[in-house]
């Protein structure tokens, strides 16, 4: 009998798990459909350019951040479709940063999410140029949401200010400077945890504030998908620098071990893989403790376990 409901319980586990799997899926085809009509085309001048844009925005990817964005809105009562926007203009903007984050004089990737990155292929000028068309265009993109019907240009506006802080000096850029300017240096752990909820931490707090601020979401909901958004940033870079240690690199997509050939400091390697493992673990409770209270939480709270469990 108890070997009948163990069975029961790992199905419903499963079960629950493909419906997640394919809900990413789908959203992510939505995304991609958007971006391709947000993005300049190929025929347009500078081909080159709009070719090199193209080619990074559809190399792949989970698609997570925009994902959070729709999600987000969609907690608090807005139609997901009416975030698309800014969900398309937080996309553009990781991509410029992995773009940047890959050329000879960051990291020197020369493959992301299995394929050539943009530098190998279309050369290092054009992929720099490529990342500061994303970033700039995005903002375009993201003001577009003003025009949607039922979405407030005020609520766009404060988007614009959260994302844009977001992204530059005092988040994801200021994050990636103290990050480089630590490699092959010795770090302590408050030092790692600046860089992580700099470097990857605050695109995701943006995307999660910027659907909820759009579904003109109370001030208090605001603090706790904040809040929620820098715990799940913590465990997807905690995940992040656990793979660079033990992934398979036809998973990723990417080489294994880059971090240490890069002299990148890691939370394996300040702190240990067990004690990262744990952090994880204690961060994914809390995160989940936050939004335990929210209806339709369904998704958050899958979020969550598969950032924690993700092999790629």
């Amino acid at each position: 009998m108890a070997i009948y409901f163990v069975r029961k319980l790992m199905m419903e586990v499963l079960i629950k798990l493909n419906k997640f799997n394919d809900h990413l899926k789908q959203s992510a085809v939505m995304i991609e459909k958007a971006i391709d009509k947000v993005l300049p085309t190929e025929n347009k001048h500078p081909s080159i350019l709009h070719e090199a844009m193209r080619y990074s925005a559809f190399a792949g990817g989970k698609r997570i951040r925009p994902i959070m964005v729709l999600e987000a809105a969609k907690i608090f009562g807005l139609a997901p479709e009416k975030a698309i926007f800014t969900a398309c203009g937080i996309e553009m903007i990781h991509t410029y940063s992995l773009i940047h984050d890959d050329l000879p004089l960051m990291d020197d990737d020369d493959f992301r999410r299995g394929k050539p990155t943009c530098h190998k292929v279309f050369g290092d000028a054009i992929a720099l140029l490529a990342g500061d068309a994303l970033l700039t265009n995005a903002f375009t993109v993201i003001a577009q949401n003003a025009k949607v019907e039922g979405i407030s240009a005020v609520a766009v506006l404060d988007v614009i200010d959260k994302i844009s802080e977001a992204a530059g000096s005092l988040g994801m850029v200021g994050g990636q400077t103290v990050d480089f300017e630590s490699c092959g240096k010795r770090i302590d752990k408050d030092t790692l945890i600046y860089i992580d909820t700099h470097k990857t931490g605050c695109l995701i707090r943006a995307s999660l504030w910027s659907g909820a601020r759009l579904a003109e979401a109370k001030a208090q909901d605001l603090d706790t998908i904040d809040k929620f958004g820098e715990k799940l940033g913590l465990i997807f870079q905690i995940k992040d620098d656990i793979l660079d240690v033990t992934g398979d690199e036809k998973v990723l997509g990417k080489p294994v071990g880059s971090d240490e050939k890069n002299l990148k400091n890691t939370f394996p390697q300040v702190v240990g893989y067990e004690n990262s493992l744990q952090i994880a673990e204690k961060l994914s409770k809390e995160a989940k403790q936050l939004l335990a209270a929210y209806k339709n939480n369904d998704f958050f709270i899958q979020l969550v376990d598969f950032l924690l469990n993700r092999n790629y």
